[in-house]
């Protein structure tokens, strides 16, 4: 602190702020020299190629096809092109859809084939936890 005697005024007190921002620039320069210089970011895992080729993946569309039986009776079923029975639909379809993040199929019924059947398919999927259902419909005649 700096005093002035004499004068018109009397005693006077300033305060000598040179000291002050030398004190300052020394923290400055302290904290500059403790932070780290390059920032931190989080740790993260890149995915890397496999080493040895997979097999490819599965055919991403599932179309299950309810065709006419031309002996009469319940219809043939077929998965992907690959005959199934009606008892081991269920199983089939479970397996095909365990792996599977993308529960959808789609159902492809004959003309001349009971919806009924096409119905029960549709169940069957529901019942595996499939999750969405699309069909494909045959052309429709005028007046049917």
């Amino acid at each position: 602190m700096a005093i002035v005697l004499g004068g018109k005024g009397g005693p006077t007190s300033d305060i000598n702020v040179t000291p002050l921002i030398d004190v300052l620039l020394v923290l400055l320069i302290i904290f500059m020299v403790i932070t780290p210089r390059t920032p931190k970011g989080l740790d993260a895992l890149v995915p890397q190629p496999p080493k040895e080729k997979q097999a490819p993946p599965p055919e991403r569309t599932i179309v299950v096809q309810v065709l006419e039986n031309p002996a009469g009776g319940k219809p043939n079923l077929k998965i992907n092109q690959d005959p199934v029975t009606w008892d081991n639909l269920g199983d089939m379809l479970n397996n095909i859809f365990k792996t599977r993040a993308e529960r959808v199929m789609f159902v492809k019924g004959d003309k001349n084939v009971d919806f009924q059947y096409v119905a029960d398919v549709i169940d069957t999927a529901h019942g595996v936890g499939v999750d969405k259902v699309g069909l494909i419909t045959a052309k429709i005649e005028a007046g049917q």
